[in-house]
Protein backbone atom coordinates (compact mmCIF):
# COMPACT_ATOMS: atom_id res chain seq x y z
CA UNK A 1 0.00 0.00 0.00
CA UNK A 2 1.27 3.47 -0.84
CA UNK A 3 2.41 6.05 1.71
CA UNK A 4 0.60 8.77 -0.30
CA UNK A 5 -2.33 9.83 1.91
CA UNK A 6 -5.35 12.13 1.89
CA UNK A 7 -6.86 13.59 5.06
CA UNK A 8 -10.41 12.42 5.80
CA UNK A 9 -12.22 15.39 7.34
CA UNK A 10 -15.15 13.40 8.70
CA UNK A 11 -13.20 10.69 10.51
CA UNK A 12 -10.10 12.80 11.21
CA UNK A 13 -7.79 10.20 9.69
CA UNK A 14 -5.56 9.93 6.63
CA UNK A 15 -6.74 7.65 3.81
CA UNK A 16 -4.34 5.98 1.36
CA UNK A 17 -4.53 7.29 -2.19
CA UNK A 18 -3.36 4.00 -3.67
CA UNK A 19 -4.62 0.44 -3.17
CA UNK A 20 -3.10 -2.81 -4.38
CA UNK A 21 -5.22 -5.87 -5.21
CA UNK A 22 -4.50 -9.39 -6.40
CA UNK A 23 -6.13 -9.51 -9.84
CA UNK A 24 -6.20 -13.32 -9.95
CA UNK A 25 -7.91 -13.58 -6.57
CA UNK A 26 -10.44 -10.92 -7.55
CA UNK A 27 -11.45 -12.54 -10.83
CA UNK A 28 -11.65 -16.01 -9.24
CA UNK A 29 -13.81 -14.69 -6.40
CA UNK A 30 -16.28 -12.80 -8.55
CA UNK A 31 -16.59 -15.43 -11.26
CA UNK A 32 -17.33 -17.86 -8.45
CA UNK A 33 -20.14 -15.55 -7.35
CA UNK A 34 -21.90 -16.11 -10.67
CA UNK A 35 -22.54 -19.70 -9.51
CA UNK A 36 -23.47 -18.84 -5.93
CA UNK A 37 -26.57 -18.62 -3.77
CA UNK A 38 -26.67 -15.51 -1.56
CA UNK A 39 -29.82 -16.18 0.47
CA UNK A 40 -29.67 -18.20 3.69
CA UNK A 41 -31.65 -21.43 3.32
CA UNK A 42 -32.61 -24.40 5.45
CA UNK A 43 -30.63 -26.76 3.21
CA UNK A 44 -27.48 -24.73 3.94
CA UNK A 45 -27.95 -25.00 7.71
CA UNK A 46 -28.66 -28.72 7.38
CA UNK A 47 -25.57 -29.38 5.27
CA UNK A 48 -23.14 -27.31 7.33
CA UNK A 49 -21.81 -29.36 10.29
CA UNK A 50 -22.22 -26.49 12.75
CA UNK A 51 -25.21 -25.05 10.91
CA UNK A 52 -27.83 -25.29 13.63
CA UNK A 53 -25.66 -25.58 16.73
CA UNK A 54 -23.51 -22.52 16.09
CA UNK A 55 -24.00 -20.65 12.82
CA UNK A 56 -27.79 -20.22 13.09
CA UNK A 57 -27.38 -18.52 16.47
CA UNK A 58 -25.03 -15.96 14.93
CA UNK A 59 -27.82 -14.87 12.59
CA UNK A 60 -30.21 -14.09 15.48
CA UNK A 61 -29.46 -10.99 17.56
CA UNK A 62 -29.69 -11.14 21.37
CA UNK A 63 -30.34 -14.86 21.46
CA UNK A 64 -28.20 -15.39 24.53
CA UNK A 65 -25.45 -17.80 25.51
CA UNK A 66 -27.47 -20.96 24.90
CA UNK A 67 -27.11 -20.47 21.16
CA UNK A 68 -29.06 -23.08 19.20
CA UNK A 69 -28.64 -26.04 21.51
CA UNK A 70 -32.35 -25.50 21.88
CA UNK A 71 -32.90 -25.91 18.17
CA UNK A 72 -36.64 -25.43 18.44
CA UNK A 73 -36.04 -21.88 19.68
CA UNK A 74 -33.77 -21.07 16.75
CA UNK A 75 -36.20 -22.54 14.24
CA UNK A 76 -38.95 -20.44 15.78
CA UNK A 77 -37.00 -17.24 15.07
CA UNK A 78 -35.74 -18.25 11.62
CA UNK A 79 -38.62 -20.22 10.16
CA UNK A 80 -40.55 -17.21 8.90
CA UNK A 81 -37.64 -16.05 6.71
CA UNK A 82 -35.87 -19.33 5.96
CA UNK A 83 -36.71 -20.94 2.58
CA UNK A 84 -36.06 -24.65 2.19
CA UNK A 85 -33.99 -24.13 -0.97
CA UNK A 86 -32.71 -21.15 -2.99
CA UNK A 87 -35.58 -18.90 -4.09
CA UNK A 88 -33.36 -17.23 -6.72
CA UNK A 89 -31.02 -18.76 -9.27
CA UNK A 90 -27.83 -17.79 -11.11
CA UNK A 91 -28.60 -16.07 -14.44
CA UNK A 92 -32.27 -15.64 -13.50
CA UNK A 93 -32.18 -12.07 -14.86
CA UNK A 94 -30.37 -10.71 -17.89
CA UNK A 95 -29.79 -7.17 -16.57
CA UNK A 96 -29.84 -5.79 -13.03
CA UNK A 97 -29.41 -2.25 -11.72
CA UNK A 98 -27.89 -1.74 -8.28
CA UNK A 99 -28.87 1.72 -7.07
CA UNK A 100 -26.78 3.30 -4.32
CA UNK A 101 -27.76 6.36 -2.32
CA UNK A 102 -25.15 8.91 -3.37
CA UNK A 103 -26.14 12.54 -3.76
CA UNK A 104 -24.61 12.63 -7.23
CA UNK A 105 -27.67 10.74 -8.48
CA UNK A 106 -29.42 14.13 -8.60
CA UNK A 107 -26.97 15.35 -11.25
CA UNK A 108 -28.18 13.00 -14.01
CA UNK A 109 -31.65 11.72 -14.90
CA UNK A 110 -31.00 7.97 -14.87
CA UNK A 111 -34.56 7.04 -13.82
CA UNK A 112 -35.87 5.55 -17.07
CA UNK A 113 -32.58 3.77 -17.70
CA UNK A 114 -32.67 2.19 -14.24
CA UNK A 115 -36.29 1.06 -14.67
CA UNK A 116 -35.46 -0.60 -18.01
CA UNK A 117 -33.50 -3.35 -16.21
CA UNK A 118 -35.03 -6.75 -15.55
CA UNK A 119 -34.49 -6.29 -11.81
CA UNK A 120 -33.58 -3.31 -9.62
CA UNK A 121 -31.81 -3.65 -6.27
CA UNK A 122 -31.89 -0.81 -3.74
CA UNK A 123 -30.61 -0.56 -0.19
CA UNK A 124 -31.78 0.48 3.25
CA UNK A 125 -34.33 3.31 3.47
CA UNK A 126 -33.75 4.98 0.09
CA UNK A 127 -37.11 6.42 -1.01
CA UNK A 128 -38.75 5.50 -4.30
CA UNK A 129 -41.37 8.08 -5.25
CA UNK A 130 -42.38 10.61 -7.88
CA UNK A 131 -40.13 13.27 -6.34
CA UNK A 132 -36.99 11.33 -7.29
CA UNK A 133 -38.40 9.20 -10.13
CA UNK A 134 -36.49 10.90 -12.95
CA UNK A 135 -33.21 10.36 -11.08
CA UNK A 136 -33.55 6.88 -9.52
CA UNK A 137 -36.61 5.37 -11.19
CA UNK A 138 -39.67 3.73 -9.65
CA UNK A 139 -39.04 0.02 -10.15
CA UNK A 140 -38.80 -1.96 -6.90
CA UNK A 141 -37.69 -5.60 -6.93
CA UNK A 142 -35.11 -6.20 -4.18
CA UNK A 143 -33.95 -4.21 -1.17
CA UNK A 144 -30.96 -5.10 0.99
CA UNK A 145 -31.09 -3.60 4.49
CA UNK A 146 -29.00 -3.51 7.64
CA UNK A 147 -30.60 -4.60 10.90
CA UNK A 148 -31.34 -1.01 11.98
CA UNK A 149 -33.26 -0.32 8.78
CA UNK A 150 -35.04 -3.68 9.04
CA UNK A 151 -36.77 -2.38 12.16
CA UNK A 152 -38.62 -0.01 9.82
CA UNK A 153 -39.48 -2.67 7.24
CA UNK A 154 -43.21 -1.90 7.24
CA UNK A 155 -42.54 1.75 6.41
CA UNK A 156 -39.79 0.93 3.91
CA UNK A 157 -41.96 -1.53 1.98
CA UNK A 158 -45.05 0.67 1.93
CA UNK A 159 -46.44 0.96 -1.58
CA UNK A 160 -45.16 -2.42 -2.79
CA UNK A 161 -46.35 -5.91 -1.92
CA UNK A 162 -43.76 -7.57 -4.15
CA UNK A 163 -40.45 -5.92 -3.24
CA UNK A 164 -38.21 -8.57 -1.67
CA UNK A 165 -36.52 -7.48 1.57
CA UNK A 166 -33.17 -9.12 2.37
CA UNK A 167 -31.60 -8.46 5.78
CA UNK A 168 -27.84 -8.08 5.47
CA UNK A 169 -26.55 -9.28 8.83
CA UNK A 170 -28.79 -10.66 11.56
CA UNK A 171 -32.47 -10.87 12.29
CA UNK A 172 -33.92 -9.99 15.68
CA UNK A 173 -36.28 -12.12 17.70
CA UNK A 174 -38.74 -9.22 17.64
CA UNK A 175 -38.88 -9.12 13.82
CA UNK A 176 -41.11 -12.19 13.42
CA UNK A 177 -44.39 -10.42 14.11
CA UNK A 178 -43.54 -7.66 11.62
CA UNK A 179 -42.57 -10.20 8.97
CA UNK A 180 -45.83 -12.08 9.48
CA UNK A 181 -47.83 -8.87 9.05
CA UNK A 182 -46.58 -8.02 5.54
CA UNK A 183 -47.03 -9.83 2.21
CA UNK A 184 -43.48 -9.10 1.06
CA UNK A 185 -40.90 -11.90 1.05
CA UNK A 186 -38.19 -11.39 3.71
CA UNK A 187 -34.89 -13.31 3.71
CA UNK A 188 -31.44 -13.27 5.30
CA UNK A 189 -28.38 -12.54 3.18
CA UNK A 190 -25.67 -15.20 2.92
CA UNK A 191 -22.46 -13.53 1.76
CA UNK A 192 -18.82 -13.07 2.63
CA UNK A 193 -16.51 -10.60 4.34
CA UNK A 194 -14.49 -8.55 1.84
CA UNK A 195 -11.66 -7.53 4.12
CA UNK A 196 -9.79 -5.46 1.53
CA UNK A 197 -12.58 -4.52 -0.83
CA UNK A 198 -15.34 -1.94 -0.69
CA UNK A 199 -17.45 -1.82 2.44
CA UNK A 200 -21.12 -1.30 3.16
CA UNK A 201 -24.52 -2.42 1.98
CA UNK A 202 -23.83 -1.30 -1.59
CA UNK A 203 -21.09 -3.89 -1.97
CA UNK A 204 -23.40 -6.61 -0.65
CA UNK A 205 -26.03 -5.51 -3.17
CA UNK A 206 -23.49 -6.12 -5.93
CA UNK A 207 -22.82 -9.60 -4.51
CA UNK A 208 -26.56 -10.28 -4.58
CA UNK A 209 -26.85 -9.02 -8.16
CA UNK A 210 -23.91 -11.09 -9.42
CA UNK A 211 -25.55 -14.23 -8.04
CA UNK A 212 -28.70 -13.63 -10.11
CA UNK A 213 -27.82 -11.47 -13.13
CA UNK A 214 -25.77 -11.65 -16.33
CA UNK A 215 -25.11 -7.89 -16.53
CA UNK A 216 -24.85 -5.66 -13.45
CA UNK A 217 -25.03 -1.86 -13.78
CA UNK A 218 -24.38 0.30 -10.71
CA UNK A 219 -25.64 3.83 -10.08
CA UNK A 220 -25.09 6.23 -7.19
CA UNK A 221 -21.73 4.93 -5.93
CA UNK A 222 -19.69 8.22 -6.02
CA UNK A 223 -16.86 6.97 -8.20
CA UNK A 224 -16.08 10.16 -10.14
CA UNK A 225 -12.70 11.82 -9.44
CA UNK A 226 -12.91 14.98 -7.37
CA UNK A 227 -16.23 14.11 -5.72
CA UNK A 228 -15.81 15.11 -2.06
CA UNK A 229 -19.36 15.21 -0.65
CA UNK A 230 -20.56 12.15 1.22
CA UNK A 231 -24.29 12.75 0.83
CA UNK A 232 -27.44 10.83 0.11
CA UNK A 233 -29.80 11.92 -2.64
CA UNK A 234 -32.66 12.19 -0.16
CA UNK A 235 -30.90 13.79 2.83
CA UNK A 236 -29.34 17.11 3.84
CA UNK A 237 -25.76 17.39 2.49
CA UNK A 238 -23.02 16.91 5.02
CA UNK A 239 -19.26 17.26 4.72
CA UNK A 240 -16.89 14.41 5.04
CA UNK A 241 -16.01 10.96 3.98
CA UNK A 242 -14.17 10.40 0.72
CA UNK A 243 -14.52 6.63 0.16
CA UNK A 244 -11.32 6.09 -1.80
CA UNK A 245 -11.05 2.39 -1.02
CA UNK A 246 -14.54 1.78 -2.35
CA UNK A 247 -13.85 3.78 -5.50
CA UNK A 248 -10.68 1.83 -6.18
CA UNK A 249 -12.44 -1.50 -5.74
CA UNK A 250 -15.43 -0.61 -7.92
CA UNK A 251 -13.08 0.51 -10.68
CA UNK A 252 -11.20 -2.78 -10.35
CA UNK A 253 -14.46 -4.70 -10.75
CA UNK A 254 -15.34 -2.73 -13.88
CA UNK A 255 -11.93 -3.45 -15.37
CA UNK A 256 -12.59 -7.15 -14.73
CA UNK A 257 -15.97 -6.99 -16.49
CA UNK A 258 -17.87 -7.69 -13.26
CA UNK A 259 -19.93 -4.47 -13.23
CA UNK A 260 -20.62 -1.41 -15.37
CA UNK A 261 -20.40 1.95 -13.61
CA UNK A 262 -22.81 4.80 -14.36
CA UNK A 263 -22.16 8.29 -13.00
CA UNK A 264 -22.59 11.95 -14.03
CA UNK A 265 -19.13 12.16 -15.60
CA UNK A 266 -19.76 8.95 -17.55
CA UNK A 267 -23.28 9.81 -18.73
CA UNK A 268 -22.05 11.04 -22.12
CA UNK A 269 -20.47 7.72 -23.06
CA UNK A 270 -23.80 6.79 -24.74
CA UNK A 271 -23.66 3.18 -23.56
CA UNK A 272 -20.36 2.52 -25.30
CA UNK A 273 -18.98 -0.39 -23.29
CA UNK A 274 -16.29 -1.38 -25.77
CA UNK A 275 -13.65 -0.75 -23.11
CA UNK A 276 -15.26 -3.27 -20.73
CA UNK A 277 -13.96 -6.85 -21.18
CA UNK A 278 -16.21 -9.23 -23.08
CA UNK A 279 -17.55 -12.44 -21.54
CA UNK A 280 -15.19 -14.43 -23.78
CA UNK A 281 -12.19 -12.44 -22.53
CA UNK A 282 -13.27 -12.86 -18.90
CA UNK A 283 -13.62 -16.62 -19.38
CA UNK A 284 -10.06 -16.77 -20.70
CA UNK A 285 -8.81 -14.63 -17.82
CA UNK A 286 -10.63 -16.88 -15.35
CA UNK A 287 -9.00 -19.98 -16.83
CA UNK A 288 -5.59 -18.30 -16.69
CA UNK A 289 -6.12 -17.26 -13.06
CA UNK A 290 -7.03 -20.82 -12.10
CA UNK A 291 -3.93 -22.13 -13.85
CA UNK A 292 -1.71 -19.54 -12.16
CA UNK A 293 -3.11 -19.98 -8.65
CA UNK A 294 -3.49 -23.75 -8.62
CA UNK A 295 -0.87 -24.85 -11.10
CA UNK A 296 -1.38 -26.88 -14.29
CA UNK A 297 -2.71 -29.88 -12.37
CA UNK A 298 -4.67 -27.96 -9.79
CA UNK A 299 -7.99 -27.56 -11.56
CA UNK A 300 -10.46 -29.93 -9.94
CA UNK A 301 -13.48 -29.11 -12.07
CA UNK A 302 -16.40 -26.87 -11.21
CA UNK A 303 -16.82 -28.48 -7.78
CA UNK A 304 -13.19 -28.29 -6.74
CA UNK A 305 -13.96 -25.66 -4.09
CA UNK A 306 -16.73 -27.67 -2.40
CA UNK A 307 -15.57 -28.56 1.12
CA UNK A 308 -18.93 -29.62 2.55
CA UNK A 309 -21.57 -31.55 0.64
CA UNK A 310 -25.29 -31.96 1.25
CA UNK A 311 -27.95 -33.76 -0.77
CA UNK A 312 -31.64 -33.31 -1.44
CA UNK A 313 -33.64 -36.39 -2.42
CA UNK A 314 -34.93 -36.49 -6.01
CA UNK A 315 -38.53 -36.23 -4.85
CA UNK A 316 -37.71 -32.97 -3.04
CA UNK A 317 -38.83 -34.43 0.29
CA UNK A 318 -35.51 -34.22 2.10
CA UNK A 319 -33.26 -34.50 3.87
CA UNK A 320 -34.29 -30.89 4.52
CA UNK A 321 -35.19 -30.54 8.20
CA UNK A 322 -38.48 -29.21 9.41
CA UNK A 323 -41.73 -29.14 7.50
CA UNK A 324 -41.48 -29.68 3.76
CA UNK A 325 -44.40 -27.27 3.33
CA UNK A 326 -44.28 -23.50 3.62
CA UNK A 327 -45.79 -22.02 6.77
CA UNK A 328 -49.30 -20.59 6.52
CA UNK A 329 -47.84 -17.09 6.48
CA UNK A 330 -45.60 -17.91 3.57
CA UNK A 331 -48.29 -19.78 1.65
CA UNK A 332 -50.56 -16.75 1.62
CA UNK A 333 -47.95 -14.14 0.83
CA UNK A 334 -45.82 -13.23 -2.16
CA UNK A 335 -43.15 -15.74 -1.15
CA UNK A 336 -44.89 -18.10 -3.54
CA UNK A 337 -43.90 -15.89 -6.46
CA UNK A 338 -40.33 -17.12 -5.97
CA UNK A 339 -40.42 -20.29 -3.89
CA UNK A 340 -43.17 -22.24 -5.64
CA UNK A 341 -42.79 -21.07 -9.22
CA UNK A 342 -42.22 -23.91 -11.71
CA UNK A 343 -38.54 -24.03 -12.58
CA UNK A 344 -39.41 -24.34 -16.26
CA UNK A 345 -41.04 -20.90 -16.09
CA UNK A 346 -37.81 -19.03 -15.30
CA UNK A 347 -35.33 -17.74 -17.85
CA UNK A 348 -33.89 -20.43 -20.13
CA UNK A 349 -30.33 -19.34 -19.35
CA UNK A 350 -30.99 -20.06 -15.67
CA UNK A 351 -32.35 -23.51 -16.49
CA UNK A 352 -29.33 -24.26 -18.66
CA UNK A 353 -26.98 -23.07 -15.91
CA UNK A 354 -28.69 -25.32 -13.35
CA UNK A 355 -28.22 -28.33 -15.62
CA UNK A 356 -24.62 -27.36 -16.36
CA UNK A 357 -23.99 -27.24 -12.60
CA UNK A 358 -25.59 -30.71 -12.29
CA UNK A 359 -28.25 -29.40 -9.92
CA UNK A 360 -25.76 -28.17 -7.32
CA UNK A 361 -26.38 -25.04 -5.23
CA UNK A 362 -23.22 -23.37 -3.91
CA UNK A 363 -22.84 -21.26 -0.77
CA UNK A 364 -19.91 -19.49 0.85
CA UNK A 365 -18.94 -20.77 4.29
CA UNK A 366 -17.00 -17.95 5.97
CA UNK A 367 -14.74 -15.06 5.09
CA UNK A 368 -13.59 -14.61 1.51
CA UNK A 369 -11.66 -17.84 1.01
CA UNK A 370 -12.03 -19.13 -2.52
CA UNK A 371 -11.94 -22.78 -1.51
CA UNK A 372 -14.58 -22.82 1.23
CA UNK A 373 -17.97 -23.73 -0.20
CA UNK A 374 -21.01 -25.64 1.01
CA UNK A 375 -22.48 -27.47 -1.99
CA UNK A 376 -25.92 -29.06 -2.01
CA UNK A 377 -26.89 -31.40 -4.81
CA UNK A 378 -30.47 -31.52 -6.10
CA UNK A 379 -31.95 -33.76 -8.73
CA UNK A 380 -31.89 -31.96 -12.09
CA UNK A 381 -35.09 -33.75 -13.06
CA UNK A 382 -36.85 -32.66 -9.88
CA UNK A 383 -36.86 -29.07 -11.13
CA UNK A 384 -39.12 -30.09 -13.95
Amino acid sequence: MSWCLQYNEQFKVFEPLEYHYDICDAILLWEQYRNMTTVLTREYLDARPDGWLDYAAKRIAQLGADKCYNRTLCEEHLNVLLPAKPPFHPRQFRTCAVVGNSGDLLKTEFGKEIDSHDAVIRDNEAPVNEKYAKYVGLKRDFRLVVRGAARNMIKILKGSNDEVLIIKSVTHKDFSDMIKSIPNPVYLFQGIVLRRGAKGTGMKSIELALSMCDIVDIYGFTVDPGYTEWTRYFSTPRKGHNPLQGRAYYQLLECLGVIRIHSPMRAKRKQDWSDVPSREMINRAHAAALHFKRGPDGQLGQFGSCKVWGNVDPDNSGPISGSSDMSDVRKHSNYSKWETMPFKSIRKEAQDHFKQMEGVSMYKIDGNKLDDLVCVRHSVNSKG
